[in-house]
């Protein structure tokens, strides 16, 4: 096969007229040739850190709607299905992204559970990261959620990184805020990357230590505006990522949108397609080819070097989208899960206080920071209850591998005026988490989503909504577009009942994970992530 167009080549940051040979899977020559076609032929798009579960597909839908933007690859972290289900559930993932045209790269989830102040369904401990690495199948050791066990030197975590480093595989870090010696010593430990800057000067210190550091943005974390002015100058050491997509925002675009905003920014494209395309091959080595001869055919054709909109990906040769179509066929699939809690009642989201004020988890829209506020306690009967009107909403984690009563908590800036929203996405350990106007509504917005065992929902006073996810209740076993047009009318609801957030399911989803801070809630508690212990609700 020939094709013919613009070839970039972006490590000698030349642009020319040439004609492509590809021969099984490979491409053979690349000449330079004298054409009419006005295409780009470049590299393919690479994420280079996303949880694939939290685009809530499988691996195989996933790529059928990626390969639409431009994306050949990505570097996966399971650790979302691995806290559900353990090593089957990364191997789980392995297989069924082998059933597509597509180059997942998938780690060993290096913190399953992420802490020891919450409860999954699985434990990975360090003589299972010994077994993942040493499959060729898994690339990296993913990311070191547990920065204060690096800092204080826990055994079990310093046997994780040794098996890194003795398979030789990088190590992916999780240090959000982390400055100093604190990072200092977190990037000792061997550890390379880090996804979590969300301001300029700490990306920038990480930088100048020798850490790799990658722009995100995702449905929730939004880190792009704050670090992408580091790309001139950094840009052999920085890489764009997503870290979290929901299905909506999947449908409209990937890593492209990066590259074209980046690029209107007036950031020299040949930098920005380093970080995007070639960037994560070298860091990670990955079996993905950067346009050259000898390399496995991984490319796109795009209209323009500005937009970046795809006209045809080709993974290893194949034509995988064209003509806005994906040409990946959709592969049967088993429904692994593992949920095991009964139904709630009332009763069980009832806090008896007498106290005046209470600790309060301030969501912020576009951050998985939280802020920690003290307010005034609202009761009735007794009871702790949400305020509408000072938007001090409860919410409740409810663990869904045994009976245990809810953990309670109160959250402001999800803005409900009535009903409730709940989630089986809730990292990292995917427990129930639901938040609400009303005791009844969280009630009710949990079992419903116990009936389905998993999925996302929206109850108000008269209806419900649910979307299920059986596939380790973060997953549909539904195509890209089912899932996004679902996802977006139960997102619709949820606004619709008040919500001024811009993705209140993926904010929700954030709102139990611990490692990061300020305040947050378990199925055992409130923590407070400053000093990594738990905290009361109540206010002395």
């Amino acid at each position: 096969m020939k094709l013919q167009g613009q070839i970039v080549d972006i490590s000698s940051r030349r642009i020319y007229k040439g004609e492509m040979q590809i021969n099984d899977g490979k491409i053979t020559a690349i000449v330079e040739k004298q054409h009419d076609s006005s295409n780009y032929i470049m590299p393919g798009f690479i994420d280079a850190h996303i949880h694939i579960e939290s685009s809530m597909l499988v691996p195989s839908e996933f790529a059928r709607i990626a390969v639409t933007h431009g994306t050949v690859a990505t570097v996966s972290d399971p650790h979302e299905i691995a806290n559900v289900l353990g090593i089957d559930g990364v191997k789980f993932m392995i297989e069924n992204g082998k059933q597509v045209p597509f180059k997942f790269n998938f780690g060993a989830p290096s913190c399953v559970p992420a802490t020891g102040f919450e409860s999954a369904g699985a434990v990975i401990d360090s003589e299972d990261i010994k077994i993942l690495l040493s499959d060729p199948d898994v690339k990296y050791l993913a990311e070191m959620m547990n920065y204060p066990g690096v800092l204080l030197d826990d055994v079990e975590v310093l046997k994780k990184l040794t098996w890194a480093k003795y398979f030789k595989k990088p190590v992916d870090g999780h240090a959000p805020g982390l400055k100093g010696d604190a990072i200092s010593k977190y990037i000792d430990a061997g550890i390379s990357t880090d996804h979590e800057c969300f301001t300029y000067d700490e990306a920038l210190e990480k930088l100048e230590k020798g850490m790799k550091v990658l722009i995100r943005e995702g449905s929730a974390a939004k880190n792009f505006d704050a670090l992408v002015d580091l790309l001139p100058k950094h840009y052999e050491n920085m890489m764009f990522c997503s870290d979290d997509k929901h299905p909506d925002d999947l449908l409209l675009g990937h890593i492209n949108e990066l590259c074209q905003r980046s690029v209107d920014r007036g950031i020299d494209m040949f930098k920005v397609l380093q970080a995007a395309c070639i960037n994560p091959v070298k860091h990670y080595n990955l079996d993905v080819g950067l346009l050259q001869t000898g390399d496995d055919a991984d490319f796109i054709i795009v209209e323009d070097l500005r937009t970046f909109k795809t006209v045809q990906t080709y993974i290893k040769g194949e034509l995988v989208f064209k003509n806005g179509k994906s040409l990946i066929k959709s592969v049967p699939l088993r429904k692994p899960n593992n949920f095991s809690c009964l139904k709630k009642n009332l009763s069980d989201f009832k806090v008896l206080s007498s106290a005046s004020n209470i600790r309060v988890i301030e969501a912020l829209d576009g951050q998985l920071v939280t802020n920690q506020l003290i307010e005034d306690a609202t009761f009735e009967k007794g009871n702790l209850v949400s305020n509408i009107e000072k938007d001090v909403l409860k919410m409740t984690v409810v663990n869904r591998y045994r009976d245990q009563k809810p953990a309670i908590a109160f959250i402001k800036n999800f803005g409900l005026k009535e009903g409730a929203i709940a989630s089986s996405v809730g990292h990292d350990s995917h427990n129930i988490i639901a938040v609400g106007a009303s005791d009844e509504s969280i009630c009710r917005a949990v079992n419903l989503l116990i009936e389905n065992k998993g999925g996302i929902a929206v109850v108000s006073e008269n209806e419900k909504w649910v979307m299920p996810l059986p596939v380790a209740g973060i997953m549909s076993d539904q195509d890209a577009k089912t899932v996004g047009k679902t996802y977006a009318q139960l997102d619709k609801k949820a606004k619709q009942l008040g919500s001024k957030l811009n993705a209140p399911f993926m904010t929700l989803s954030f709102m139990a994970l611990l490692v990061i801070p300020s305040l947050k809630l378990s199925d055992k508690g409130l923590f407070d992530g400053n000093k990594f212990k738990f905290t009361s609700l109540e206010v002395d």
